[in-house]
């Protein structure tokens, strides 16, 4: 047998030969490439990982459904302080009473600011009084300083008389500027105690409704003090935040959907009326704010809400 197996290879071409050693080489090598750590090269991980006729697998999109979570909010919220200190004499609204514009909530003690008012009115009549006997008195001093003028030129009074008429007329117009000077500041007293009159009176800042009220009848405020709540009811907002991711996704005037945790199952429009310009870089979010649209029944302000970007199913 060894005989024979010489002979063959003896008598073999020389390529065959190399075909029977190559062959047992590259079987090792790939016995060695999947058992060690070596790394394989891209040529043959292309070949290995799959045919020239098998496309890759596209990139699967990422649902773009997100339930986001912020308060419901109005614009006009505050509370209303006490511009002035006093005892509270009468209080006109309480807590969910529908208020408008400059109606009065509550009354301080108002009795030293009207008497105020009363004297610097007194005073400014006065003064405009005062102005029209000056006003009087120099269009007689004028007539005065006419006629000296003309006696003087006729010989029959001295210099020192005409001088006499010249001085008084000049000192009635002093006078008439005086008494508008006065008239001015009194007037400016006239208006500084109308605001303090009108600061005794608690007014509501806007349309809305009464959340709470801090103070009760005989109870003294110090400028400062809240006095109260009052809340607009429209229009209803909601602030949220998103990832960053979504900041390409989301533009100003899209709608997304709200729905209170009290009432799940409604779901309201609302439109993006703003969107932060920065990123925070703490949180990687922006802020969003949308403005709830149509008639939204049964939300309120400070409710908590959850914000769906596309609509729930």
């Amino acid at each position: 047998m060894k005989t024979e197996m010489r002979s063959i290879t003896s008598a073999a071409p020389p390529c065959l030969y190399r075909s029977f050693i190559l062959v047992p080489v590259l079987t090792m090598l790939v016995g060695f490439q999947g058992c060690g750590s070596a790394p394989v090269t891209q040529a043959a991980t292309a070949a290995v990982a799959r045919p020239d006729n098998v496309a890759p697998h596209p990139l699967v999109k990422q649902d773009d459904s997100y339930v986001a979570s912020g308060p419901i909010i109005v614009e006009n919220q505050v509370d209303v302080l006490a511009l002035r200190g006093g005892v509270i004499s009468k209080i006109s609204a309480d807590v969910g009473s529908s208020v408008h514009k400059d109606q009065v909530l509550a009354l301080i003690d108002d009795r030293e600011a009207l008497a105020q008012r009363d004297g610097a009115e007194a005073k400014l009549k006065s003064s405009e009084a005062d102005l029209n006997d000056w006003e009087a008195e120099t269009k007689l001093a004028e007539a005065d300083y006419k006629r000296a003028s003309r006696m003087r030129e006729a010989g029959i009074n001295t210099q020192e008389e005409l001088e006499h008429s010249k001085y008084k007329l000049e000192g009635s117009k002093f006078e008439i500027e005086k008494a508008e000077r006065e008239i001015e500041s009194a007037r400016d007293n006239l208006r500084y105690y109308e605001i303090e009159l009108q600061k005794a009176r608690i007014k509501a800042p806007f349309d809305g409704v009464v959340a709470r009220r801090y103070v009760r009848v005989g109870q003294t405020a110090a400028p400062g003090d809240r006095m109260f709540w009052v809340s607009a009811v429209a229009p209803l907002l909601v602030r949220f935040t998103l990832p960053e991711r979504f900041l390409n996704q989301i533009k100003t005037g899209g709608i997304v959907y709200v729905s209170a945790l009290s009432s799940p199952d409604k779901n309201y429009p609302a439109r993006i009326v703003q969107i932060s310009p920065l990123v925070d870089p703490a949180s990687d979010s922006i802020d969003v704010l949308a403005k709830l649209t149509g008639k939204p029944d049964g939300l309120r302000p400070g409710m908590t809400a959850d914000i769906h970007l596309t609509p729930p199913r």
